[in-house]
This record gives C-alpha cells, sequence and structure tokens, in this order.
C-alpha cells in the first residue's frame, strides 16, 4: 500500500476493466494476497474516477479495457464517470486489448483510443440468449409444475417449454432495440462517424484489425501496452521509465491512498447501503455459495447499524438485483419502510432491479434509474420438480404413510393433483396480488394502471420513468445528492459515506481472532476463482442457483425474480 503523501505529485491513474463489473466487490470471497489482482467493481470505479476529477495530482487516465461483459446500465453510468472526468480538463485514454462490443462502447467516452497492435476489434452486434431445458430433462424423466403470474414472467419458460414465448421475444426485443439504439448513437457520435456506417461495420465486417480500424476512424492509433505506458510516463516525468519514477499509479494503489470512498470535510454521513445479486432468505442460501447475493439478516444489520449512527442523516440504498425469494424480498421492503420513516432513503438503480429487486426500491423516497437499468418485471412465478417418470425409469420403490390428506402433495416424486395444483396457483396469484398492491400505494397509482405495466414486464430506465415506476432518471451521484437534500444537510460541506454491508477481508477476522470463518472463506474464493478460470463469461442465468435449490429440494419455490439477464458482449 501508498500511503497518500507518497503518490507522486503528478501521475497517470491506470485502471483495469474487465469481467463482470460487479456493483461491489465481495473482499471474503478474494484469495490471500491475490486480491489486489482481481478487477475492481463498478462502486470503486465510480468513487476513483469521482475523486480523480478534482484531484490535482491526477494529470490523466488511461483505462486498460478487455473482455468486459456488463449491463447497458453500467457502461452508460460509467461513461458519465468519465465524461466527468474530461469535463475537468484530464485527458482520458482507452487501450483496448481483445476488444468487443462492450469494451468499444465504454471506450468511445474517452479522448483517444488505443488499440493493441496486431490486434482486432470483434464489433458484431447484441444478443440475447436462453437455453431451453424441458426437451432434455423429459428424457431423463424430470419435469416442472409451474404457475405465472401473468404471461411476461417467462423464468418459468425454461423449464416448461421448448421455446421462447411471443411476450419474451416482444420485451426482449424492445430492450434489445433501445440499447442498439444507445450504441450506434453514443459511439459513432463520439468517434465522428455516421451512424450508418458504424451500423454497417457491424453488419459486414465484424472482424476489424489495428490498421482497418484506424482507417475507419474506430480508433486513433495502435501500440503495445509497453509502449504506450512508457510514453505515457515519459511525458509526465520527462525520462525513461524506471522503478523509481514510476508515473503510473494503479486503482488500488490511488483507493488505499485516498479517503474512501469519498472525502469528507463534516461530521454529517450518509449511508450508502447496496443490495446486490439474487436475493435470499439466509446467507447459506447465496448464490452457488460463493459470497453472491443478498440476504434479509444481512440487510438487517447494515440498517440497524445506520439508523444507531447519530451522523448518519439519509440512506440511500443502491440496488443491482433481479430479485430472487419473493418471501425474502417483501420482508426486505418491510424493514426498509421502517427504516424510511426514521431516516430519509432514496434508491438509486444500477445495472438491474428487477421483480424482487424493484419490490425493495418501493421504499425509496425518491427512485433514480439510469436510462438503460432493467427494471420492472412486477410478477411471481413457482416451479415444482417431479420425478416420477425418473423413478419408473429407474425402479426405485417408494412407500408413503401420511395422516393428512394433503401431507404427501408436495412430493417431487409425484405430479400435483387437480385440487393440490389449484392451490399451488392460487398461492402466488396471491403473491402477485400482494406484489401489485405494494406497488400501487408505494407509487400512487391505480391498481388497474400498476397491473398494466406489471404482468412481468421488463423495462429501461427510460421507459420505467415515463410508466411510474421510478422519479428520475441518474446515477449513484445524483441519488447522494437528492438524499443530502431531503436530509436537509450542509450544502456547502461533503459528507461522508459510510459503505453496507460492512464487509471484513480475511486478514481482519484472522487480527480479530476470529479464525472459525476462515476455512469457509478460503473454500468460496478458491470455488469463485476456478470458475473464473473455467467459465469466464456467465453464460448462465443469475437465477441458476435458485434452480439448484429447487432440484435439491425438490419443493415448491415462489420467486420474484427476472427470468433472464442482458449483457453487451
Amino acid at each position: 500500500m501508498r500511503s497518500s503523501h507518497s503518490l507522486p505529485d503528478r501521475f497517470v491513474l491506470n485502471l483495469q476493466l474487465s469481467g463482470d463489473l460487479s456493483e461491489i466487490r465481495d473482499e471474503s470471497s478474494s484469495l490471500p494476497f491475490l486480491s489486489s489482482g482481481a478487477p475492481l467493481a463498478l462502486q470503486e470505479l465510480l468513487f476513483i474516477l469521482d475523486q480523480a476529477a478534482a484531484d490535482e495530482r491526477v494529470s490523466e487516465v488511461l483505462l486498460e479495457i478487455g473482455g468486459l461483459h456488463a449491463s447497458p446500465a453500467k457502461i452508460c453510468e460509467l461513461r458519465s464517470s468519465i465524461e466527468k472526468v474530461r469535463s475537468g480538463g484530464k485527458k482520458v485514454t482507452a487501450f483496448l486489448s481483445s476488444a468487443e462490443d462492450s469494451d468499444y462502447l465504454l471506450a468511445s467516452a474517452c479522448d483517444t483510443i488505443v488499440m493493441e497492435r496486431g490486434g482486432y476489434l470483434l464489433l458484431d452486434g447484441l444478443k440475447a440468449e436462453t437455453l431451453f431445458y424441458t426437451t432434455p430433462l423429459g428424457k431423463i424423466g424430470i419435469r416442472f409444475q409451474a404457475a405465472q403470474w401473468k404471461q411476461y414472467k417467462s423464468g418459468i419458460e425454461p423449464f416448461v417449454r421448448t421455446g421462447a414465448s411471443r411476450e419474451y421475444f416482444e420485451q426482449i426485443g424492445g430492450l434489445l432495440d433501445e440499447v442498439y439504439d444507445d450504441y450506434l448513437g453514443y459511439a459513432s457520435r463520439r468517434r465522428g462517424i455516421s451512424r450508418d456506417s458504424l451500423s454497417g461495420i457491424i453488419d459486414r465486417i465484424a472482424l476489424i484489425s489495428d490498421s482497418r480500424a484506424k482507417t475507419l476512424g474506430l480508433v486513433d492509433s495502435a501500440a503495445s501496452s509497453w509502449e504506450l505506458k512508457r510514453a505515457m510516463n515519459r511525458k509526465i516525468t520527462g525520462k525513461e521509465p524506471t522503478g523509481e519514477n514510476d508515473a503510473l499509479v494503479s486503482g488500488g494503489e490511488y483507493r488505499s491512498a485516498v479517503d474512501w470512498p469519498m472525502k469528507g470535510d463534516g461530521d454529517e454521513r450518509i449511508a450508502l447501503i447496496t443490495l446486490s445479486g439474487p436475493i435470499v432468505r439466509t446467507a447459506g442460501e447465496s448464490a452457488l455459495g460463493m459470497g453472491e447475493g443478498v440476504d434479509v439478516e444481512s440487510l438487517r444489520h447494515s440498517l440497524d447499524a445506520a439508523l444507531d449512527d447519530k451522523k448518519v442523516k439519509a440512506l440511500v440504498l443502491r440496488i443491482d438485483s433481479p430479485g430472487g425469494d419473493a418471501l425474502a424480498s417483501a420482508e426486505m421492503l418491510q424493514m426498509l419502510d421502517s427504516a424510511a420513516v426514521k431516516k430519509p432513503l432514496v434508491v438509486s438503480m444500477s445495472g438491474v432491479a428487477a421483480s424482487g429487486g424493484y419490490m425493495a426500491a418501493l421504499a425509496g423516497k425518491t427512485v433514480f434509474a439510469s436510462p438503460l437499468t432493467i427494471t420492472g418485471s412486477i410478477g411471481v412465478y413457482a416451479l415444482k420438480p417431479e420425478i416420477s417418470a425418473l423413478v419408473a425409469k429407474t425402479g426405485l420403490g417408494r412407500d408413503v404413510v401420511t395422516r393428512g390428506r394433503l401431507a404427501d402433495a408436495n412430493s417431487p416424486f409425484k405430479p400435483l393433483d387437480k385440487e393440490a395444483y389449484r392451490k399451488f396457483v392460487a398461492a402466488s396469484g396471491e403473491i402477485y396480488d400482494d406484489f401489485i398492491g405494494k406497488v400501487a400505494r408505494s407509487r400512487r397509482m391505480p391498481l388497474t394502471e400498476v397491473d398494466s405495466v406489471a404482468g412481468g414486464r421488463v423495462w429501461s430506465g427510460t421507459r420505467a420513468l415515463k410508466a411510474g415506476l421510478v422519479d428520475r432518471t441518474g446515477g449513484l451521484f445524483d441519488a447522494i445528492h437528492a438524499a443530502r437534500l431531503l436530509a436537509k444537510m450542509d450544502m456547502s460541506k461533503t459528507p461522508r459515506i459510510i459503505l453496507y454491508p460492512e464487509q471484513k477481508s480475511w486478514i481482519e477476522m484472522l487480527v480479530q481472532g476470529n479464525s472459525a470463518g476462515l476455512p469457509g472463506m478460503f473454500s468460496a474464493a478458491f470455488k469463485k476463482q476456478l470458475m473464473q478460470e473455467f467459465l469466464p463469461v456467465r453464460h448462465l442465468s443469475s437465477i441458476a442457483a435458485f434452480y439448484e435449490t429447487l432440484m435439491l429440494s425438490g419443493r415448491v419455490h415462489m420467486m420474484a425474480m427476472m427470468p433472464s439477464e442482458i449483457i453487451i458482449e
């Protein structure tokens, strides 16, 4: 680590952007001594760029972009942060390595784009993909019974259909149209080429060499990473770079050397509480057992700490969640509503705030969404596996003794009978009615109007604003500013930002004598590292863990969950 006084008087801030661009970094899932090599999370990048914009020591910013797989809203918010740095008079350079559409879209926000010499751009457009498991599972004797509220809630489709429904194509097609329109409009405008030219490159060329990319106006130059960094170093120091006059500072080094996450000059505080990942009831149900997802108890601890801190004047709830367990989502909203009575609460939606994630947003006095935030998906579905055909294939015998007519109705060894299935559908319908009732009360909309924009429909932030589901479009810092106004804080001073949930790294647990949880942390970190090595791109939906839970338990699960993700690749 570098202390603040050891940073050079002038330096280039060197940030690396790759991978899934998670909302926050899970410190407990980082392997010891290797955490510094982990990709920066979105909130880390936003706060780093915000500080760099006003830091006189930062001469310019170098973004090394490659293999970025992020939601459109996250790329949009990062673009805004880059523009803020540029508006402060600092040059921002993008270095592209093995770049695709998402990498190029972000790079187009920079002053200059340098492409890796000898490399290629792969600009082939956008896609959303869903796999259907009904037929292969049926061949081994596994089937699902489902309840769907309503027709646009397509999360059940991979398990009960062999292809997508008309409603799925309608809403996913609409979202892709919006994202593609933003992509073509923004990138062509920033690069000074026509929209039709960029569209033609994507449709007819796609794979573009460094020399041709420069000829087409897509990039400014080509160089190796080594050449570019040496040139930047000479520009700052006037000398050939050595270990003693290195003028490039990494994002991790910069974060360690500044007041984190924001330099405050007063006693007042704002609590930034993040809901990131699928919503589950308990920490043990977190997705894939690797620390991803948010559970009820974690949110309770965060709210209790923020409410008990008398210096915390307002709460900002940052949501990047496709939803999850319906009852857990409802319990979280109840806690958030109670907290909002005590201190002003503003919501900032990140990449996705859908289904149960949107339900949590209902507690906000003001709700912000990025223009491309995937939101809405107000609906519920339920799935129950049944393996009677598998039992028949294997010859498994089963005798059951019951007391109570419906005691064995929910067994995975047989399908629900007519009466049990009716109760199954009715129960999910009651949860849906409760959901839209909550939306109607929070958004002050007639129930019929809510139902017309609900039913599982998915909206972009811009369209959600028109539909009355959010209040304003904007990013994290817009929400923080609104929270300060609501709490009537001193606007002449910058408040301290307190991040929740509080995270403890393996070394903090060791220092504090809490070694009991270390084996589990190491195990989760190794699993996550292996998954990143062998499956660097998430081809599976974020709801995969819920389907795993469903198969293992064999029981009915009610979900307020968005059916799929849209990632720019």
